[in-house]
This record gives C-alpha cells, structure tokens and sequence, in this order.
C-alpha cells in the first residue's frame, strides 16, 4: 500500500478515509458512512481483533491527534486498515453498503469474467472465509457461478475477510434483477471441424473424475475398490502363477539337462 506522504500530518488524519479508498490496490473497497463507523454498535466485537483498537478507530474516524513515533504510527496504520476490513464486511452487507457495491458492480470497477462463454461479464469480490488472514479475496461470476483469482497482485493480497462468504449471494437477493440468464453453451472440441465423439469425452472425464476423487479419498485414509479392480487383480494373479510355473519348468529342464550330462 502506498504511503501518504504527499500532504501533512493534519491532512494525513484529516483524510484518511478517502485517502485510502483512492490509493492503488484498494479499487475493490468503498467508502463506508460515517455514522455507520461512529456506531459503536457496529464494531462489536473488533476491539479484541484489532490492536491499537481506539487508534486505529481514532484514525479512521479523523479524529486521530496522538503525537506517535513513526513506528507506533506505523502499526497504527497498519491496524487502521485492518479495522477499516472488518468494518467494510458488514457494511457491505447492509442496505446503504449493498448500494453502493451495486454501483461498483455496474461499472465493472471489479473486472470482467475470464471465461470466454460468459463474454465479459462483471466481477464480484467474495471471501472464501469470514475469519481474517485465511485466504485472499476472489471474484465471483454469477453466469458461470464460479470463483476466480484477481490479476492484479495488489489486489490478490487483499484478505477475503474483508468481504465475508455471504456479501455475493446477499446482493443477489436483493437484487435478484442482476442475476444473468443461465447458458448452456460450453466450449466443444473439435477435430477439423468435427465435434469430438461425446461418447469418448464423457468417458475420459469420468475416468477422470472417479480417479481424482480415488486420490482424494485414498488421502484421507479412505480406500475406494471398484468390480474392475477385482478384475484386475485376478489377472494380476493369474499372470504372477504362469510366471511361477514357467520359471519352475525353466529350472526342472535344466536340472534334467544336467543329469543327462552326467550320465
């Protein structure tokens, strides 16, 4: 994150909020209202997360006048932003909050879908935990309903704590006008021009699948048989008893050759 250098110390806690909401990394963030920082109600609970607590929110709130060294500064800052997070989860969540993601969303201030079948489709920020420093925050698609790694490495640092598991599936429901209509359309192999046999395809996903979710299982201590591995087994079996007895006969000749040489 950058560091607010530009202005003064009284500038510095005087603008904190739109300072960091228009530095570099912090795209995916919007302002959260004053009077929902102010109350106490809101910020149950984050006093015990959040060191420096009174600082930070002193810092956050613009009314920060402590004369600190750089470094208690530092640290103060640093728990500034994490509170701001925590705060930002809930708030997006509420109405004023989910408002304001809308208009983000719209803009498409989050980025546009990979997948080439959704065809631009606007972004949201998730987090995959509600608990801070579990994992960075990803995009959602709601056309394809999957999850997606930012490409900015300023943003891919962002704690996905700082949006909760349950913002996305939120605005929906308020806003269930902004749900795309689901497509069927998937990307088809083709050789010269020719769709690939769908037959063969499905086959080789399922072989696919049954053996990553064999791995998965036999990880976890669970051992997974199928009829086809008795199969094989038997033919294993019967492949070890032809060797055995081709090696026995191998050795009964040469022993007879042997004999015959003595006599």
């Amino acid at each position: 994150m950058e560091d607010f250098n530009s202005e003064t110390d009284s500038d510095y806690t005087s603008y904190w909020r739109d300072w960091f909401i228009s530095s570099r990394g912090n795209e995916y963030f919007c302002e959260i209202d004053e009077e929902y920082l102010t109350d106490r109600f809101n910020l149950t609970g984050l006093n015990t997360e959040v060191p420096y607590y009174q600082y930070a929110l002193d810092l956050v709130t613009d009314v920060f006048d402590l004369d600190a060294d750089d470094d208690l500064r530092e640290q103060i800052e640093k728990s500034a932003r994490h509170l701001y997070g925590l705060v930002h989860a809930r708030y997006i969540v509420t109405t004023r909050g989910l408002a304001k993601m809308v208009d983000k969303y719209k803009k498409g201030d989050f980025g546009k879908c990979p997948r080439v079948m959704c065809e631009g489709h606007p972004l949201l920020p998730t987090g995959q935990n509600d608990v801070p420093n579990m994992s960075t925050v990803r995009l959602y698609c709601s056309k394809c309903e999957d999850v997606y790694n930012p490409k900015s490495s300023r943003h891919a640092s962002i704690d996905g704590a700082y949006f909760g598991t349950s913002f996305t599936s939120m605005l929906f429901q308020v806003y269930p006008a902004l749900l795309p209509e689901k497509s069927t359309r998937r990307y088809e192999p083709r050789i010269y021009g020719f769709r690939v046999h769908a037959s063969a395809a499905l086959a080789r996903w399922q072989d696919r699948y049954r053996e990553e979710t064999r791995s998965r299982l036999r990880d976890a201590g669970v051992e997974v048989r199928y009829l086809e591995d008795d199969e094989d087994d038997e033919l294993e079996d019967e492949d070890d008893e032809e060797i055995v007895e081709t090696k026995e006969r191998v050795a009964g000749d040469g022993a007879s050759g042997r004999m015959d040489i003595g006599n």
